[in-house]
């Protein structure tokens, strides 16, 4: 049994902070006392967690003046850049959401199936990666220990819930014809090839995370990785086309023995009675799934997998309180 620890929640009335409340629930996360944080017009809000009330708190410098063990953030990376190091001063262990310091060589970037040994290494900050690389990697993890990846091509299918409320509205209002507010261009009967800013060489800022953040956490920067990510009119659930070549030869029954026996992943593949992971499936759902596995005959060592999870819940809130857990756990 775990020891119980003083959390706190940054953000906590946003759509991964009520999940990360919804996830510790249902995982009976140890909690001795729970501080909600959030911006100045969600002050007084009330939460409930475990039956119990919790109003909510507007955050600012002196929200850490009380005893806490860990934070979980979810306000953006602005407000991680400025409250995070705050926080690490005072002795507390902040697990962060957003992609502040996801590069930061003195910042792990945690996935627990893939290297919770990563969290070791902290030095008060911890950090969540880009939901579709945590999908991509829980699968990739065990195959490039066995067959050795040389080379991955993602292209993602990604649910507007991951830009948010914001997303979500666009695409209820544009099932009613409404102009978007959050998108630059309608995302109802649409996919748009476009997921945050684009950089100066052609990629997104998205597609740019999925191949570094890959890199990091596999502890592999020789791995050629190149991305597409698109958003289409699917409220929860991110997909993503994988095309992996490997540098040694495999049998494809290797393939599917790899990925059945790994922690977190559940494989749904059987063609013939239509049957493959689909986002409306594993709305709700913690693990990994994959499906579409199949040899890529072009190339000397390839496959293509297809892979899908929700992206509020594995994507976002389940493996940052995942992290928080192995924390307690290593204390």
């Amino acid at each position: 049994m775990l020891n119980k620890v003083n959390i706190g929640i940054v953000g906590a009335t946003g759509m991964v902070g009520r999940t990360f409340l919804k996830v510790m629930e249902e995982r009976n996360f140890p909690v001795d006392n729970l501080y909600l944080f959030a911006s100045e017009k969600s002050k007084g809000q009330k939460l409930i967690f475990n039956g119990n009330e919790h109003e909510v708190e507007e955050l600012n410098e002196k929200s850490f003046n009380r005893p806490l063990d860990i934070l979980l953030f979810s306000a953006g990376g602005e407000i991680s850049k400025k409250y995070a190091p705050m926080a690490k001063n005072k002795g507390i262990v902040v697990v962060d959401n957003s992609s502040a310091w996801r590069m930061d060589s003195n910042v792990p970037l945690v996935v627990p199936e893939v290297n919770p040994e990563d969290i070791n290494w902290n030095e008060g900050i911890i950090s969540n990666p880009n939901c579709s690389t945590i999908q991509c990697v829980v699968p990739l993890k065990p195959l490039h220990e066995t067959f050795k990846i040389k080379r991955i091509i993602f292209s993602t299918y990604q649910a507007v819930s991951g830009s948010g409320v914001g997303g979500l509205t666009d695409l209820e209002n544009g099932l009613e014809s409404l102009e978007p507010q959050k998108y630059p261009h309608p995302i109802a009967f649409n996919c748009l090839p476009h997921i945050d800013e684009f950089t100066d060489n052609g990629y997104t800022k998205e597609e740019i995370k999925m191949i570094e953040e890959t890199k990091k956490i596999l502890h592999d920067e020789k791995l050629k990785i190149t991305s597409t990510t698109v958003r289409v009119p699917v409220r929860y659930g991110h997909c993503v086309s994988a095309n992996i070549e490997f540098e040694k030869q495999f049998e494809m029954d290797e393939i599917y023995n790899t990925l059945k026996s790994s922690k977190g992943i559940i494989v749904l593949d059987d063609g013939k009675n239509n049957i493959y992971p689909m986002p409306i499936k594993v709305e709700g759902k913690d693990e990994v799934y994959v499906g579409r596995i199949r040899r890529d005959f072009s190339i000397d060592n390839g496959i293509n997998m297809w892979i899908v999870a929700d992206n509020i819940r594995k994507g976002a809130a389940t493996n940052t309180v995942q992290i928080a857990e192995l924390l307690i756990k290593n204390k």
